[in-house]
């Protein structure tokens, strides 16, 4: 098997193709490399101007070199490998959404700790139970969570488990694509 591409190479390639210094940009997209990123590394914290950063579609397993990254607000990770979001602490100040559909993802741990997080889109991953879905709780921001395609929503009928979401989590404003109304 191939080696993934380095995040050092991959943001040469995106330097050549935007005539942008990655160092001073805000936004950038690693998205669908070829070959693909399999590993997050240090290379990433020398990006402390970046706000949103999408490493969406590569081979990635594991959240890792982002501690310097202290203006990062926006994080794509959808349709990687990752198995956890152990690393994702190091933002817990300053993240304000987090996009980790379509991966392998099981426990929630530490999104409990992740105080300017406001959207989560964590659907179609491996989560199973509602000790898990009730850290989502614990991040005193969170308006909108995206979570179908879990194991965790076959465990009743969709009407009752969208009653339980909400009950579970007061600030609430949108749950899968759709507005929370609640009762008055």
């Amino acid at each position: 098997m191939s080696k993934g591409l380095p995040i050092k190479d991959a943001l040469k390639m995106w330097e050549e193709k935007t005539n942008k210094v990655a160092t001073e940009a805000e936004d950038i997209g690693l998205q669908f490399q070829w070959p693909p990123i399999d590993k997050m590394d240090s290379t990433l914290s020398t990006l402390t101007e970046c706000k949103k950063l999408s490493l969406s579609t590569n081979m990635i397993e594991k959240i890792s070199g982002i501690s310097g990254m202290k203006n990062l607000r926006i994080l794509s990770l959808a349709r990687n490998y990752i198995k956890s979001l152990q690393g994702i602490e190091v933002l817990t100040d300053t993240l304000e959404e987090l996009w980790v559909s379509y991966n392998l993802i099981e426990k929630l741990k530490p999104i409990d700790q992740m105080k300017a997080l406001k959207v989560f889109y964590v659907s179609n991953n491996a989560i199973k139970d509602w000790n898990e879905f009730s850290r989502i709780a614990h991040a005193p921001n969170i308006v909108e969570v995206s979570f179908i395609g879990n194991p965790l929503c076959d465990t009743m009928d969709e009407g009752t488990f969208r009653s339980e979401v909400v009950r579970k989590l007061q600030n609430l404003k949108k749950f899968d694509g759709e507005p929370v109304i609640r009762g008055v």
